[in-house]
């Protein structure tokens, strides 16, 4: 089977995730080069992969050519749309870390840029494809949640001020934003893609234990066009360790919790519609290493499925921008004090700009 040749640009902390499975895990897959524009880290991940390293990312485009099918770009989050408008005109398909942009304008050229280069942009939500959220998913399609009441994702996580000192772009407006840009956007992307369209969203945050422009502590209320409430709870004040991040879901006819710290245990599985195998479910759990799961895995071998024409993407640019478009909102409620109504102009959200 023909491999699929993918480039990381950008080799920090979530790097490793990628690298270590696109060299070592994904059948379909092989990593052919990696970039970073401190030498050291592009170095170090060459000859840990042993494969070529750049500083530039257009160096390493015109000297790869032919031999890239895919680049990662895994840079500073306020980096994202930039690197993407950079590369898309080399033809090469896109995979971009959470969030895709810092701005709905700049997601919305992210979009454009790849739809004229004709390639396809996938936007990393690898906690989709965590076990217990697949069954989840599975049973929200067979309808046996019946109307849906409320849903609630919990993050509660530790990130002391040595993690927001390692660089100084993490806790900013212009690079980062809080713990709603960071560390929960994979879940309020669960409970968007569980309850369905927001309609409006009010929000309040605090900076509570660290040094930081954004926020490390918040909670959302939002309210879906179904009618469904959502609840986001968020933090990374939690001390001294990484308590949860979990997902919680309830309908007419059914409650579903999903706990651990990474979205990864079953812990209630109740239907009135009850089946011979909703016992097992209850068995459908996972162990994860680190706060990003198992997911990253079955992530990219979907974007091998998807780039082969073997499936659709789960996650592509216009999926992505909706996660954003919602925190994006979340933001805006903070500053004003008001509930936000989607669609919105954004006034006050200072997401991607400078402080």
């Amino acid at each position: 089977m023909t491999k699929l040749n993918f480039a990381l640009l950008g080799c920090g902390r979530i790097a490793r995730k990628h690298a270590e499975i696109l060299s070592r895990e994904l059948p379909g897959a092989q990593l052919a080069a990696v970039c970073d524009i401190k030498i050291d880290r592009a170095r170090e991940y060459g000859e840990r992969y042993g494969v070529p390293w750049f500083t530039d990312l257009h160096v390493m485009m015109q000297t790869m050519g032919d031999r890239l099918d895919v680049v990662n770009i895994l840079t500073e989050s306020g980096n994202h749309a930039r690197h993407t408008l950079e590369l898309a005109p080399y033809g090469k398909h896109l995979v971009v870390e959470k969030p895709m942009a810092l701005t709905l304008h700049d997601a919305d050229a992210m979009i454009r840029a790849c739809d004229r280069a004709g390639i396809k942009l996938f936007v990393v939500k690898q906690n989709r494809y965590n076990a217990p959220v697949l069954k989840v998913r599975e049973a929200l399609e067979k309808g046996r949640f019946g109307r849906l009441v409320m849903g609630t994702v919990r993050v509660r996580w530790c990130r002391p001020q040595a993690y927001y000192d390692q660089d100084a772009w993490r806790g900013t407006w212009k690079m980062d934003g809080g713990v709603f840009t960071n560390q929960a956007s994979h879940h309020i992307d669960l409970l968007e893609w569980m309850l369905g369209e927001p309609e409006s969203v009010f929000a309040k945050s605090t900076t509570a234990l660290v040094d930081i422009e954004t926020e490390d502590t918040g909670v959302a209320i939002i309210r879906f066009t179904s009618g469904a409430l959502g609840i986001v709870e968020a933090t990374t004040a939690a001390r001294p360790k990484d308590l949860e991040g979990s997902l919680s879901l309830l309908g007419e006819r059914g409650t579903v919790e999903i706990g651990g710290f990474a979205v990864n245990e079953m812990k209630v599985w109740n239907f009135a519609d009850a089946t011979e195998e909703d016992a097992a479910v209850l068995d459908c759990r996972q162990a994860p290493p680190n706060v990003y799961g198992f997911g990253h895995l079955p992530y990219l071998a979907s974007v091998v499925s998807s780039i082969k024409g073997e499936a659709p993407a789960l996650v592509d640019g216009l999926e992505g921008r909706k996660s954003l478009e919602l925190i994006m909102a979340i933001y805006e409620s903070i500053e004003t004090g008001r509930e936000v109504f989607l669609r919105f102009r954004a006034e006050k959200c200072r997401l991607g700009r400078a402080a």
